[in-house]
C-alpha cells in the first residue's frame, strides 16, 4: 500500500494556536488585534504565518600528523685481560642496534548543505518577544512522500520585509527532513542484516 500524506489533524507537528479571550471595552482600538496600517505584515501574535528561507552549511575538517624516529647502537670489545695472551681476544666482541620509526596521519572532513523554502506557523509568543515557530511541508508523489519539519525562536527584528526570514539567523533550529515509501525502504536494512550486522565480530 503506497503512503500516504498526513492530513492536519493528524499530522505529527501541528501548531496548538491560543486565542485569548476578547474584553469588550467598547473602544475600537483593541491592543491585542492591533497592526499598524502604513506598514508591511510582519508575524508577531499567535497563529501568524512567516516565511522561513532555509540556508544552512556546516563545513568541518580535521587533519593530523605525527612522526618518531628513534636509534640506538652499542659496540663492545675486550683486548686483553690479565694472564691471558694479548692475541686471544682477537675476536672477541659485541654489537647491538636498535632503530624504531613510527608515522601517522589522519584526516577527517565533513560537509552538509541543506536549503529551501517553508512557511512556519508562530506557536508561542515569549515574554521578550521572540516568536516560537513550527511548521511542516509534506509533499506526495506516486510511492513517495517526503517530509519537511522545522520549529527555531525568531528574534522580531530579523524579520525581513516581505515576512520572511533565513535560518542562520533563528536560534534553536531543528529541522527534519525524510521519506517514506518506496525508495525510503530501498535505502534501508533489512531486519536480518542488521541481525548479522549485530552479532559478526567484523
Amino acid at each position: 500500500m503506497a503512503p500516504k500524506v498526513d492530513l492536519p489533524e493528524t499530522a505529527p507537528v501541528r501548531p496548538q494556536v491560543v486565542m485569548q479571550p476578547a474584553v469588550n471595552n467598547g473602544s475600537i482600538f483593541q491592543s491585542g488585534q492591533y497592526r499598524p496600517l502604513f506598514e508591511d505584515h510582519r508575524a508577531r501574535l499567535v497563529g501568524d504565518t512567516i516565511t522561513v528561507q532555509i540556508v544552512e552549511k556546516v563545513a568541518a575538517s580535521q587533519q593530523s600528523t605525527s612522526t618518531v624516529d628513534k636509534s640506538g647502537s652499542v659496540n663492545g670489545s675486550i683486548s686483553a685481560l690479565p694472564f691471558f695472551r694479548s692475541n686471544s681476544f682477537t675476536r672477541a666482541s659485541a654489537t647491538a642496534a636498535n632503530e624504531q620509526a613510527f608515522e601517522g596521519k589522519g584526516t577527517t572532513a565533513s560537509q552538509n548543505t541543506f536549503t529551501g523554502t517553508i512557511t512556519a506557523t508562530v506557536t508561542e509568543v515569549l515574554p521578550n518577544g521572540h516568536l516560537i515557530v513550527a511548521g511542516e511541508k509534506q509533499i506526495g508523489v506516486n510511492q513517495h512522500v517526503d517530509v519537511l519539519r522545522f520549529s527555531g525562536q525568531i528574534d522580531p527584528r530579523a524579520i525581513q520585509p516581505g515576512n520572511s526570514v533565513p535560518s542562520p539567523q533563528i536560534a534553536n533550529v531543528r529541522i527534519e527532513q525524510r521519506g517514506r515509501g518506496a525508495q525510503a525502504e530501498a535505502q534501508g536494512i533489512g531486519w536480518l542484516g542488521r541481525f548479522f550486522l549485530n552479532v559478526l565480530p567484523m
